[in-house]
Parts: C-alpha cells; structure tokens; sequence
C-alpha cells in the first residue's frame, strides 16, 4: 500500500529512526516503524485488518473517516484512505478492499 503524511514534520518523525525515538519513546518509535512497515506490504487496507496485533479498525463519532492501527495502549497511529475519490460500498461505507493508499494524520491517545 502506499503510503503518505499529512505533514512533512511527521514523514520525517516517522521514517527516521533516531528522529523516531526522540519523539515518541524507544517502544512506541519500535511500534510505529513495525506498524507503518506491516501496513506498506499490503497490497489493500482489507490485507491490513489481518496484520497480528494492529486491531485495525474505523474510528466514530468526531473522527468518523479515520481509521487506527494499535500501538501501546493508549496510543494509536491515526490515517485516512489517500485514495481518490474514497473507495465506497454501495451502501456507502468504506470499501477496504480497494484503498491502496493511506494518508498519516499522526499517533495519538484518541481517548483523551
């Protein structure tokens, strides 16, 4: 799947190790790195929902639209399809077996 940033500052936070660790914290830098790499060798976001231990899944309410793949509890790596237009069903939800490309928002708490 391709992939993008929202934001040149979080491309670079994201892809560069040692820049990685300094802003989110040797575990979740390991985290971010395993799940931004897990969800580029699928070829759709339906592949991603199979990935062990990402809990990928679409997100309510304020941020219906995006979608989160887990990182350490409380944190998750937040994206939206990149895709254009969006994939739909037509029921007119998202049709994850056709998005192959994703925009990274950024890794956030999204309970607070």
């Amino acid at each position: 799947m391709k992939i993008v940033f929202s934001s040149h500052k979080l491309e670079k936070e994201c892809n560069d190790d040692k820049l990685r660790v300094k802003r989110f914290g040797p575990r979740r830098a390991q985290l971010i790195g395993r799940r931004l790499n897990g969800l580029e060798a699928c070829e759709t976001l339906e592949v991603a929902r199979t990935l062990r231990g990402t809990r990928c899944h679409e997100l309510k309410g304020d941020r219906a639209g995006q979608l989160s793949v887990d990182l350490d509890h409380p944190y998750r790596l937040l994206f939206t399809p990149a895709d254009e237009p969006v994939p739909k069903k037509e029921d007119g939800g998202l049709d994850w077996g056709k998005v192959t490309a994703i925009m990274i928002l950024g890794v956030e708490n999204t309970h607070e």
